[in-house]
């Protein structure tokens, strides 16, 4: 804590002395996560979770704008799981646009993919899942880039030194397995450590009506394998060698938009296939209201063997949603839908709501919704149907 506190009183320092070219953006988050039944487990607590995020975004612009520096912390204080309240840089970026090849140094978030229910594409970042169950917040990554732009498309080139672990909810924590997973102890296949480095590549371009990008990754699987421990009631993550090529492609025509994501994974010594695909349309200015609604659509697919390879909760589903955009003043908008488990027929539902109240206030509205009676890896949260409500003060 101190030495987060103290970054922040050393960079507004710096604001005063080049404010002419810096820019800070800080803002404050109250939170409530209440659940509508108690905990499913032992020492888990009951149905009110407050909480208090302090983030914010440092800018800095050279005469020019070649160069860059930004800076985001992210603190979470958490009042029911300790394993909640933490904090990470999201972003601490240096970068610098050359003639033809831009560099960025530090840590960043990256994010790859076209699809609403899930983007099996985005290997970049480690995700957040202390944040949400839907993947929805990622882990600052320390990233070396090297990117171009050119009339035959888009090229980037990453090497990603440090791995970052995937966190876990507590002893005491909401939305998670029965089993505990012992984060403290965890192991991994290359090199033994955090520090073996990731490689990565990756195209993109736009041609016609297909926007489109293909990638190669080399490196430490993100999700990792769950060892068990004989002596105990947990588990210890294995973070296992992964080898993947994916693509990610969305063909733009009037009001509809058609997805596709897939990956060839190799992992755990096993080899399968991620990809979801699907289809977007959009009824615009409905009876010249100015209200657009989107329908979505989408199926996931996964074949992997689950005693190789990390467990996924998406391997045979069926996604339909719905956006509703207001085009206020406001900036107001629902987006709702609800994966379907075709074998085990369990549901995992959401529903999102946002309006801006006034020029400085953000309220923010998030249910989700789980039921199953026969899939072994939802039941785990089958009493952990929430609601979060979230007010962000922007200063």
């Amino acid at each position: 804590m101190l030495r987060f506190t103290s970054a922040l009183v050393l960079l507004c320092a710096a604001g005063q002395a080049l404010s002419q070219s810096l820019s800070v953006q800080p803002e404050i988050q109250l939170e409530s996560r209440n659940f509508f039944e108690s905990g499913r487990f032992d020492d888990q607590f009951d149905t009110f979770q407050p909480g208090l995020v302090l983030t914010g975004l440092l800018r800095w612009n050279s005469e020019d704008r070649r160069t860059r520096f930004n800076f985001e912390p992210y603190l979470r204080l958490d009042s029911q799981d300790s394993a909640r309240s933490y904090g990470d840089i999201r972003e601490a970026t240096w970068s610098h646009r050359g003639r033809e090849w831009d560099v960025l140094v530090g840590i960043s978030q990256v994010f790859w993919g076209v699809a609403e229910s899930r983007n099996v594409v985005d290997i970049i970042n480690q995700f957040d899942t202390v944040e949400d169950f839907d993947q929805g917040e990622k882990l600052g990554q320390p990233m070396i880039r090297l990117s171009r732009r050119a009339s035959w498309g888009n090229i980037e080139g990453f090497y990603l030194p440090f791995f970052r672990e995937q966190r876990s909810p507590g002893r005491d924590g909401r939305i998670r397995f029965g089993a505990f997973i012992d984060t403290a102890n965890a192991s991994y296949e290359r090199g033994g450590d955090d520090w073996a480095g990731d490689l990565a590549l990756r195209y993109s371009n736009q041609v016609g009506d297909f926007d489109f990008g293909v990638h190669l990754f080399y490196g430490t699987g993100r999700n990792p394998f769950f060892l068990a421990d004989s002596d105990s009631d947990s588990f210890t993550p294995y973070y296992q060698r992964r080898r993947q090529a994916g693509v990610d492609v969305q063909y733009t025509t009037g009001p509809w938009l058609l997805k596709l994501e897939a990956a060839r994974v190799e992992q755990g010594g096993d080899r399968f296939v991620s990809s979801v695909a699907g289809f977007e349309y959009t009824f615009f200015d409905i009876r010249a209201s100015g209200v657009d609604f989107g329908i979505i659509g989408e199926y996931l697919y996964d074949d992997r063997d689950f005693t190789k390879a990390p467990i996924t909760l998406f391997e045979n589903d069926l996604f339909w949603g719905g956006r509703v955009t207001l085009n206020d003043i406001q900036d107001t908008e629902i987006l709702f839908g609800a994966i379907y488990d075709v074998e085990t027929e369990a549901n995992i539902a959401s529903v999102e709501f946002q309006r801006r109240l006034g020029s400085v206030y953000l309220l923010e509205f998030e249910g989700r919704y789980f039921e199953s009676e026969d899939d072994i890896f939802v039941e785990n949260f089958a009493d952990d149907s929430h609601l979060t409500i979230r007010l962000t003060y922007y200063f």
